[in-house]
């Protein structure tokens, strides 16, 4: 199976895309440090101020100290022994230079990577194919887009649409983390899979998506930059689904109504991720009633976090399901749109347009689940994509 490689829209040929502005994201790392995942590392006065607490998450942290400053040299004084001489008047009403306000002084920012402001045109991105699933991005109240998204259906010779992969990217600290996943993860997942035969031994599909998400890791690393990514992803192969997920971005299926979450979100609130990370030598600490890893980061997992790789792993959590009848649709979404709406309402906000409709209109349904959070006061990019899984029955 061959997936086009645009960060920005993943479809093929038939597929009914429009963009609500004519502006196309860049390719370039935004900092967003109001973001409520990703706070910019503290400032450190001196390589000995600051140590790390050992204590356990909910202790109060120690307080920053600094590093005294020398004291001043005694200001030297002109001596003149002549009585009659004025020197020491004039040295004191001696004014300074004029300073030159022709060029403003250059500032030294404290990130190494290149920061670009683009325009804020980018609102909205919809895509949709033949019915078979919907995609809807809208901007977030803070800054630019980080979010991205892939969506891609392989048509095998019989004409029946039996493979597939889908994934919603939440990018913190800039986009680049994100635009990369969509670029590589799929091709690393594949090449999994092709290398080792399917059927034989050790063979399995949760092993290649775990070896692919590790390798897209490791190679995000190696381009040295800033920030990371949230990751939920669905692989459909004959009649097969597997959803796996690092961070906070969540799948929820339909099963006859009733909301079934497939992946867990990764928090550092989490006993199972804090258990981990306090045993990595790291720490939890509660920053504006939100608990994040060194006073940082408010996922445990996900892809990049170079400063933080030690205790932020990429490895996905999957689940293996087969596709039944009752199975009606999956929704993928960033947590912009699961910090405000709950499994179950986000499935019944669906239901309407899905079932008992000759044509679902799910681009519609995806409009409403992000206007409604967007309506609670969500603040973060809101992406969902909505899978209709009758399409991949077996």
């Amino acid at each position: 199976m061959q997936l086009t490689k645009n960060p920005i829209k993943q479809t093929r040929n038939g597929e009914k895309e429009k963009h609500t502005d004519d502006f196309k994201m860049k390719r370039s790392v935004v900092m967003a440090p109001e973001s409520p995942v990703f706070f910019p590392p503290p400032l450190v006065f001196s390589p000995t101020s600051v140590k790390t607490p050992s204590s356990s998450p909910r202790s109060t942290p120690p307080k920053l100290t600094m590093v005294a400053c020398p004291p001043r040299k005694p200001r030297e004084t002109t001596t003149n022994t002549d009585p009659g001489s004025d020197l020491e008047t004039v040295l004191k009403r001696k004014r300074p230079p004029m300073l030159d306000l022709t060029a403003a002084p250059a500032v030294v920012s404290w990130c190494s990577t290149t920061r670009e402001t683009p325009e804020r045109g980018v609102e909205v991105v919809e895509a949709e194919k033949d019915g078979y699933y919907s995609v809807y991005c809208k901007r977030g109240r803070r800054g630019p887009m980080e979010d991205r998204y892939v969506a891609e259906v392989d048509q095998d010779d019989g004409g029946a649409h039996k493979n597939a992969f889908f994934g919603v990217f939440d990018g913190h600290g800039g986009s680049k983390a994100a635009e990369f996943a969509v670029m590589n993860l799929w091709n690393n997942i594949e090449a999994a899979m092709a290398a080792t035969r399917p059927g034989g031994e050790g063979w399995s599909m949760e092993r290649a998506i775990r070896e692919g998400y590790i390798k897209t890791d490791e190679d995000f690393l190696k381009e040295g930059s800033r920030g990371g990514t949230c990751c939920v992803t669905a692989l459909i192969s004959k009649g097969e689904l597997a959803v796996s997920n690092a961070g906070d971005c969540r799948a929820v299926m339909s099963r006859d109504g009733t909301a079934e979450a497939l992946t867990s979100d990764h928090n550092p609130s989490q006993a199972n991720e804090l258990k981990r990370i306090e045993a990595l030598g790291g720490y939890v600490d509660c920053c504006n009633g939100v608990w994040r890893i060194q006073g940082t980061l408010a996922v445990s997992r996900g892809i990049g976090d170079r400063y933080l790789k030690e205790w932020v792993i990429a490895e996905p959590e999957t689940r293996t399901l087969r596709i039944r009848p009752e199975f009606e649709f999956l929704i993928l979404a960033s947590d912009g749109l699961w910090d405000k709406v709950t499994n179950q309402e986000a499935v019944d906000v669906v239901r309407p347009y899905f079932v008992g409709v000759e044509n679902p209109n799910t681009l519609l349904a995806c409009k409403k689940l992000a206007e409604l959070s967007f309506k609670r006061g969500s603040l973060d990019d809101i992406s969902v994509i909505i899978i209709q899984l009758q399409h991949f029955l077996p």
